[in-house]
């Protein structure tokens, strides 16, 4: 723009940009999470992190307390479940790319015993009509398993 004299602003409409986005990265789960995909896929053991300044006990575990702030360390990891409850579920019908299975499936909320927190994972092994929540479920375990939340294939109704 030369001085004093205005240029014509240009204006454009909606328009639309039909793209994708790779996006590849590494996942570092730190020394609390190694040792807890370590125990899964090794002992099928499940760990949670319980602080000792408010009592809470995470599942997954974490390296703070989202209650207090206080660090949890190693030593405060403690075996949690196996068996849970589920507080609440819901039925996905499509299917994404990011999706680790091909629809229908059903994804819940799972507080194993000894845990205040739940995690989403899948339900399996039953017709997600008859879920109920308040209902006990157990893991079911992958055979070949690789130290990743999944070598729990799903959970299902105790029976």
């Amino acid at each position: 723009m030369r001085r004093g004299v205005m240029e014509e602003e240009k204006v454009y409409g909606p328009f639309e940009v039909d793209q994708r986005i790779r996006a590849h990265s590494t996942y570092c789960a730190g020394r609390i999470g190694s040792r807890f995909y370590t125990e899964l896929r090794d002992r099928k053991k499940i760990l949670g992190s319980r602080c000792d300044q408010c009592g809470k006990v995470y599942w997954p575990p974490r390296q703070t307390c989202g209650k207090c702030f206080s660090l949890l360390g190693e030593d405060r990891l403690v075996e949690i479940g196996p068996l849970g409850t589920l507080e609440t579920y819901t039925t996905v019908r499509y299917s994404e790319p990011v999706h680790p299975r091909k629809a229908p499936f059903v994804y819940g909320i799972v507080r194993l015993d000894g845990a205040d927190t739940g995690t989403a994972h899948f339900i399996g092994e039953t017709d997600p009509g008859e879920l109920r929540i308040g209902m006990r479920l157990e893991p079911v375990f992958e055979e070949d398993r690789k130290g990743n939340i999944l070598d729990i294939r799903h959970f299902r109704p105790l029976r």
